[in-house]
């Protein structure tokens, strides 16, 4: 288990609902790599609402057409090991937006027993 504590880095990745690579959503190929990458943890989230570079403004109400809503996903690891995934970003987000908070980790516990998703 990756241990974290103390200063870290927060990736910060916004694409669009709708972002694919090779046929799968963009945000889940970013997941599995960051897993693959061995990287503390990763998580993506969904946008009620949100505009980028376009200026399109993505919404969830009801009279809306839109279904590309923004997803975020945030990495926390330390600043090595984000660094070093950075470059798998080049290929895979081609529209968005990538940013890099430096962080501090308070607690970082995963649950006894629990598997690991493969």
């Amino acid at each position: 288990m990756t241990r974290l504590h103390g200063s870290a880095l927060r990736l910060t990745i916004f694409v669009g609902e709708g972002d694919t690579f090779r046929h799968r959503p963009l945000y889940g190929e970013i997941i599995h790599r960051a897993h693959q990458a061995g990287l503390a943890g990763a998580s993506a989230f969904r946008g009620i609402e949100g505009y980028g570079a376009s200026s399109l403004i993505h919404t969830n109400r009801l009279l809306s057409l839109s279904e590309d809503l923004p997803v975020a996903i945030v990495i926390v690891d330390d600043a090595a090991r984000v660094r070093a995934f950075l470059p798998q970003l080049d290929d895979l987000v081609t529209e968005g937006l990538v940013i890099l908070d430096e962080c501090e980790v308070i607690r970082y516990v995963g649950r006894h027993g629990e598997k690991r998703a493969k």
